[in-house]
C-alpha cells in the first residue's frame, strides 16, 4: 500500500530522526522553490543557490515550524526573503568591479525551460520582471506563477492584502506597457 504522508507527518517523522522524510519534503518542494526564486532573480545560478539555501534552512529550522500556516507558506516566505536578500547583495556587487575573466566564464546556457512553450518568451518575461520594482515583482510572481491567493501572499510577505493588490496592479500595468512598447 502506497500511503501518501501529509507535510505534518513528514515533518514529525523527520524530527523523530527519519532522514527520508526530509528527502520527501525536499523532493516535493524543490521545483517550486526553484521557479519562485528563478522568477524573482532572473537567472538559473542564483535560483539554484537559493534552492540550496532554503533546503538548508528547512533542514536546520523545521523544529521551529509550528503549523500556524501551511508548510508551503513557510517555505515560500523563506524563499522570498532569501531571494530579496540576494537581489540586495547583487546590487551591491554591481557597484564593485569584478575580474573580467571571472565574469566571462559565467554564462547561463542551461536549457531548463525546454518543456515550456517558448524559451524566448520565458527569457523575455524574466527580463521584463527584472525591470519592475522588487515588491511589485514579488507579488506578481506569487500571484501569477505560483497561483497564490492574496491571503497566502500576505502570510508570506507580512503585508496587507490592500498593499499587495496595489503592488500587483502597478506591476501588471507596467508589464503591460513594456510589452506594448516592445511590439
Amino acid at each position: 500500500m502506497n500511503y501518501i504522508q501529509s507535510d505534518e507527518e513528514l515533518v514529525q517523522n523527520f524530527l523523530a530522526g527519519n532522514e527520508e522524510s526530509f528527502n520527501r519534503l525536499a523532493a516535493k518542494y524543490q521545483e517550486r522553490i526553484y521557479w519562485h526564486a528563478r522568477r524573482m532573480l532572473g537567472n538559473h545560478f542564483d535560483a539554484d543557490e537559493i534552492v540550496q539555501q532554503v533546503l538548508l534552512v528547512m533542514y536546520n529550522k523545521l523544529q521551529t515550524f509550528n503549523f500556524q500556516s501551511s508548510l508551503y507558506t513557510w517555505i515560500y516566505k523563506i524563499t522570498s526573503t532569501r531571494s530579496l536578500n540576494m537581489i540586495k547583495r547583487n546590487k551591491l556587487k554591481a557597484l564593485i568591479p569584478f575580474d573580467k575573466d571571472e565574469v566571462a566564464g559565467i554564462k547561463d546556457n542551461f536549457n531548463i525551460a525546454e518543456n515550456l512553450e517558448s524559451k524566448e518568451r520565458l527569457e523575455k518575461m524574466e527580463k521584463l520582471l527584472q525591470k519592475i520594482p522588487t515588491k511589485q515583482r514579488e507579488v506578481f510572481i506569487l500571484r501569477n506563477f505560483d497561483e497564490l491567493s492574496y491571503d497566502e501572499i500576505s502570510a508570506i510577505t507580512g503585508k496587507t492584502v490592500g498593499t499587495l493588490k496595489a503592488n500587483y496592479f502597478h506591476a501588471f500595468n507596467k508589464l503591460k506597457e513594456m510589452l506594448k512598447d516592445d511590439e
